[in-house]
């Protein structure tokens, strides 16, 4: 009696492509993501990471121009179309390869409240590229897509090379994204001339389209301020340095409170100041000043009110993010924020926390960081 044939295991080129979208992507998505958010891509001044990223467009613009020559005929050998099949897989892994890298940066950086959106619409353009395979295949969608990645990678790139931030390097990132894929695009139109000039216009206005969008979202506040990232905060009893350490007089939490970025509540007794400890992360090199802007909740209002902005300098080139800290007296009870700020008004992150009065001082434990 034969054997019962396995018929899940693909049998062609084709049909291993086909059985990778399947099978393989999904899980090489979320093993991508967790990879680069906590080994490969910890810091976004790191060679090794921006070698990575820059290893994924290299690829991504090759397999555009593999495309275009294969779709024009113009490349003809066996062994080529053989593989053409797994071109596709190939686009999708570097394009891949380079939103998982965004969403992981993007998303350690945001203050949620304020940059949901622009991380959101990574996390979308992730999971379409796991999702619409044939639509690479589009030469439009391909520079789209090239384009966005561009502007998204030099976003951060270029504070990283020329040790600023601002607007200013917003604006040199979206010029140098536009020479960029018009240079891209000027090669592909001596190689492959018919297909640049057939979606000369579309592609113009796609990119026109992406570049004022990057600008809104930028002016908004919607994109979060990378290169600097907010590595911890919290609201304490008490804060002071020792030495190289931090000592943080923190209320006992539950163990999950760890993994937040704030307390709660505050039991505040009479007399008593709050302090709000934050560690930013700046790449090495850059030195930029910050804000700690004090907000009450006004009920009566309806709208936050800010009471105190405290400045302070800090420093790039630490793993863990320069520390300092804020105090702020006569605090009343509500509901309390924090906004972590740059000097462009730009939200690096937030403590929120709610103030309960209380008679006598409550029991702290001592922190060091």
């Amino acid at each position: 009696m034969p054997r019962p044939r396995f018929t899940k295991l693909p049998r062609s080129i084709e049909e291993a492509a086909q059985w990778y979208m399947r099978y393989i992507s999904p899980l090489s998505l979320i093993a991508g993501f967790l990879a680069d958010y906590y080994i490969l891509l910890r810091r976004v001044d790191l060679w090794q990471s921006n070698l990575l990223l820059f290893s994924y467009i290299a690829i991504s613009g090759l397999c555009i121009g593999l495309f275009a020559l294969i779709e024009t005929g113009r490349l003809r050998h066996p062994w080529i179309l053989k593989f053409t099949p797994f071109l596709p897989v190939i686009a999708q892994f570097a394009f891949g390869g380079l939103f998982n890298g965004f969403l992981a940066l993007y998303s350690k950086s945001a203050a949620f409240a304020a940059s949901w959106i622009f991380v959101a619409l990574l996390a979308v353009l992730l999971l379409a590229n796991e999702r619409f395979v044939r639509f690479y295949m589009r030469f439009t969608s391909q520079i789209a897509i090239y384009f966005t990645a561009l502007f998204s990678f030099l976003i951060f790139f270029l504070p990283v090379i020329f040790k600023k931030i601002g607007p200013l390097m917003f604006l040199a990132s979206g010029i140098v994204s536009l020479v960029l894929v018009f240079l891209f695009l000027y090669v592909l139109s001596k190689v492959v001339p018919e297909v640049v000039a057939q979606s000369r216009t579309q592609i113009a206005r796609t990119i026109a389209i992406i570049f004022i969008g990057f600008n809104v979202l930028y002016f908004t506040g919607a994109i979060p301020p990378l290169p600097l990232a907010l590595r911890e905060a919290g609201v304490y009893h008490g804060a002071s340095r020792v030495g190289d350490s931090y000592r943080l007089l923190a209320e006992p939490t539950p163990w999950y409170a760890s993994y937040l970025r704030y307390n709660t509540v505050f039991h505040r007794a009479p007399g008593e100041s709050v302090y709000v400890f934050t560690a930013v992360f700046a790449p090495s090199g850059l030195t930029t000043t910050i804000f700690h802007e004090w907000q009450h909740y006004e009920a009566s209002l309806g709208e936050w009110q800010t009471q105190e902005t405290i400045p302070f300098f800090i420093v790039g080139g630490r793993d863990g993010g320069y520390r300092g800290y804020s105090i702020k007296s006569g605090v009343t009870a509500g509901s309390w924020r924090v906004n972590v700020v740059t000097e462009f008004g730009q939200m690096i992150g937030r403590v929120s926390f709610t103030v309960a009065p209380s008679s006598a001082p409550v029991p702290v434990e001592v922190r060091l960081r």
